[in-house]
């Protein structure tokens, strides 16, 4: 019985090892991928790659048309936490292999990052605040 006891023990703690140690903020593999939210089809995807600064997220910056929307698609192993800097949006986690909820923006886009990994995961919107210009009509 007590050679069960710390063999389980020792398998935990063994895998707690080789997590990473990024603070809790890892997952166990799955052999299907986690649901995504609810999502949009129109929807611009910012993919999350990583803890790599400024190079977590693909675009980055993303450029946005004003009055569109934005969700975050989990492309990395370990679960991730996207919030706007000012508030705005908060993600909720985010599995691996998970989508955000959509996020309508505002006129100014603004900046991001991860809650779990605020020093190394950040980025921004860029958002178009003039339409494209329309072709001008032919004088003939």
């Amino acid at each position: 019985m007590r050679f069960r006891l710390l063999s389980g023990a020792i398998f935990v703690l063994a895998a707690w090892g080789c997590s990473g140690g990024s603070g809790g903020s890892t997952s166990a593999p799955s052999s299907t991928p986690a649901p995504t939210t609810t999502t949009s089809s129109n929807a611009t995807t910012v993919n999350i790659t990583g803890q790599n600064g400024a190079q977590s997220f693909n675009p980055n910056p993303a450029p946005i048309t004003q009055g569109s929307l934005v969700m975050w698609h989990n492309q990395d192993g370990t679960v991730h936490h996207i919030v706007m800097n000012d508030g705005s949006f908060d993600s909720g986690d985010i599995m691996p292999g998970a989508t955000s909820p959509t996020m309508k923006l505002g006129s100014a886009g603004g900046s991001y990052h991860c809650t779990l990994h605020p020093t190394t995961m950040f980025g921004s919107i860029n958002v178009a605040t003039d339409p494209a210009p329309s072709p001008s009509p032919s004088p003939y």
